[in-house]
C-alpha cells in the first residue's frame, strides 16, 4: 500500500503511475543496452538495465496487490533466485560464460511459457479468453518451449556433457519437419476450436521434442550462434506472454531481447561469412570422408617447424611490431594476465604491441575484449579486424594464442571447404608467424589449419599460460 500512498501524494492515479514506471523501467532497458555496447560502459550497463528491472518488479507488484500467502512465496522466489544468480556470477569463469548465457536463456523461455499456460488456466475458467489470448498463449508456450530445450542441449555440448559433433540421422529433416505439422496442428487446435489444457500441455510437450531435435544437429562451433537465436525466441515468447498478462514491460523488454537477439545472429554470421541457414542445417564439424580427406588429415603427412621458448623470446625481443591473435585456448588457459605481462615487457623494450580481435574471438562478440580488460590491457590496444588486417604485412611477429579457424588461411583459398568465404585475420601476411598451441588438433571447423604448415610458421606446443609464462622468461633474459 505504500507504494499507492506515494503515487496519490504525487498527483497520480494508480493506472498512470503504474505506466509511468513501466516507461522509466523500458528507458533504463534501452540505455543499459547502450551501455553494454563498448567494454568501457558495460559494468555500468548491467547495472542500469538490473536497475530497470527492479522498478518493473516493484511496479507489477503495485499492479497486482498479492496476498498474503502470494506475498511469502513471491519473497522466497526473489530470495532464491537472487541467491543463484548472485552465486552464479560470482563463480562462473569467462570461458564458460557462453553456458551461463545458455542456461539462463533457457529458464527464461521455460518460464515464459508455464507462465501463459498458468494465465490461460485462470482466464478460461472464468470464462474470459478471445482469439487474441488463445495466439499468444500458443506462441510463448511454443517458442519459449523450444527455447527451453534447444538451451538446455547447447548448455550440454558447451559444457561437454555430451559431443560437440554434430547428431544426425537419416530422415532428420522429415522427422523434424513432421512435429513442426503436428505443432501447427494443435496450436490450430487451441486458437480456433478448444480451449482444453490438456492439449496445450501436449503442444509443451511437442515443442520440447523439436528444441531438441533442432539443436542436435548444430555442431559445437556453431552454439553460440544457435544462443544468440534462442535468445531472440526467449525475448519473443516473452513478450507474447506480455500480452496474454497484459504487462507493458514484459512486452518491452521481450521485444527488446528479441531484436537485440535477432541482431546479434545476424552479426555473428555474417563474422563467420555464412548464413544462418548454413549454421543451422550445414552440419559443420560432422567428420565426413570426403572432409577428413580434404580437411581433417590433410596436413598429416606435411612436416611443420617447432621452436623453443628462448628462440621465440629472442624474436620478440628484438620485433619491431608484434601482433598479438589471443583465441578460445587463451581463455581456457586463463593466460590473459599472462600475455599482459609479456606485452608490458615487450613494450618496455620499444616493440608496437597490439591484439587482433576477430568478432567470434572467444565463443561470442565481445567475449576476448571482456577477458583482456579484466587483466587491465589497454582498450586502444584493442584493435577491430577491419582495423587491423592491413597491419599484418607491416609486422614483425604474429603470435598466435589459442585461436585457429580465425587465422585459417583455406577460408580464402578453398572453395571446399566449411570456412571457405569467412572472415578472416590476416596472419599469414606477417613476416614470422609464432602458432602456440596444445597440439595438430583441428579447431573448431574440424580441419587442419594450413598456415601452420607454413615456411614462416614456428609452432610452439603447451598450455597457453605455462608457454607464455616460458615465453617472458626468455625475453628478461634476452
Amino acid at each position: 500500500m505504500s507504494q499507492i500512498n506515494l503515487l496519490a501524494a504525487a498527483g497520480f492515479t494508480l493506472d498512470e503511475g503504474v505506466s509511468l514506471l513501466y516507461l522509466l523501467a523500458a528507458a533504463l532497458f534501452i540505455l543499459g543496452l547502450k551501455q553494454l555496447s563498448s567494454p568501457k560502459g558495460a559494468r555500468q550497463g548491467n547495472f542500469t538495465a538490473a536497475f530497470g528491472m527492479l522498478i518493473a518488479i516493484i511496479a507489477s507488484l503495485t499492479v497486482i496487490r498479492p496476498s498474503g500467502g502470494r506475498i511469502v512465496l513471491m519473497a522466497v522466489a526473489v530470495i532464491v533466485g537472487t541467491f543463484i544468480g548472485a552465486v552464479l556470477a560470482r563463480r562462473v569463469k569467462m570461458t564458460a560464460m557462453p553456458q551461463m548465457v545458455a542456461a539462463f536463456n533457457g529458464v527464461g523461455g521455460g518460464a515464459a511459457a508455464l507462465v501463459s499456460i498458468g494465465e490461460y488456466m485462470r482466464l478460461v475458467s472464468g470464462s474470459s479468453h478471445g482469439v487474441v489470448l488463445a495466439i499468444s498463449v500458443v506462441f510463448s508456450v511454443v517458442v519459449g518451449s523450444l527455447s527451453f530445450a534447444g538451451s538446455a542441449v547447447a548448455f550440454a555440448k558447451l559444457q561437454e556433457m555430451m559431443t560437440g559433433v554434430p547428431i544426425t540421422y537419416a530422415g532428420q529433416q522429415i522427422v523434424n519437419g513432421i512435429v513442426l505439422l503436428g505443432i501447427i496442428g494443435f496450436a490450430a487446435v487451441v486458437i480456433g476450436f478448444s480451449s482444453s489444457i490438456p492439449i496445450l500441455v501436449i503442444l509443451l510437450v511437442i515443442s520440447l521434442i523439436l528444441g531438441v531435435a533442432f539443436v542436435l544437429p548444430i555442431g559445437g562451433a556453431d552454439m553460440p550462434v544457435v544462443i544468440s537465436l534462442l535468445n531472440a525466441f526467449t525475448g519473443l515468447a516473452v513478450a507474447a506472454s506480455g500480452f496474454a498478462l497484459g504487462n507493458t514491460v514484459l512486452i518491452v523488454g521481450g521485444t527488446l531481447v528479441g531484436a537485440s537477439g535477432t541482431l546479434l545472429t545476424k552479426m555473428m554470421s555474417d563474422a563467420m561469412g555464412r548464413s544462418l541457414s548454413n549454421v543451422l542445417f550445414a552440419a559443420v564439424g560432422k567428420v565426413t570422408e570426403s572432409s577428413a580427406g580434404a580437411g581433417a588429415g590433410a596436413g598429416q603427412d606435411q612436416a611443420v617447424r617447432s621452436g623453443t621458448a628462448d628462440d621465440i623470446g629472442v624474436l620478440l625481443a628484438y620485433s619491431q611490431k608484434v601482433i598479438i591473435v589471443p583465441g578460445y585456448g587463451l581463455a581456457v588457459a586463463q593466460a590473459q594476465h599472462v600475455i599482459r605481462e609479456l606485452a608490458d615487457l615487450l613494450e618496455k623494450r620499444g616493440v608496437e604491441v597490439s591484439y587482433a580481435i576477430h568478432p567470434v574471438a572467444g565463443r561470442m562478440p565481445g567475449h576476448m575484449n571482456v577477458l583482456l580488460a579484466e587483466a587491465d590491457v589497454k582498450y586502444d590496444q584493442l584493435k577491430e579486424m577491419d582495423e587491423i588486417n592491413d597491419e599484418f604485412k607491416l609486422a614483425d611477429v604474429a603470435l598466435i594464442v589459442g585461436a585457429n579457424d580465425v587465422v585459417n588461411p583455406a577460408a580464402k583459398t578453398d572453395p571446399g571447404s566449411p570456412i571457405y568465404g569467412m572472415p578472416i585475420l590476416n596472419a599469414e601476411e606477417a613476416k614470422n608467424i609464432i602458432f602456440m598451441k596444445r597440439s595438430m588438433r583441428p579447431g573448431f571447423a574440424g580441419i587442419d589449419n594450413q598456415l601452420m604448415f607454413d615456411a614462416k610458421t614456428i609452432m610452439f606446443f603447451g598450455d597457453a599460460k605455462e608457454s607464455l609464462t616460458k615465453l617472458v622468461a626468455a625475453v628478461k633474459s634476452s
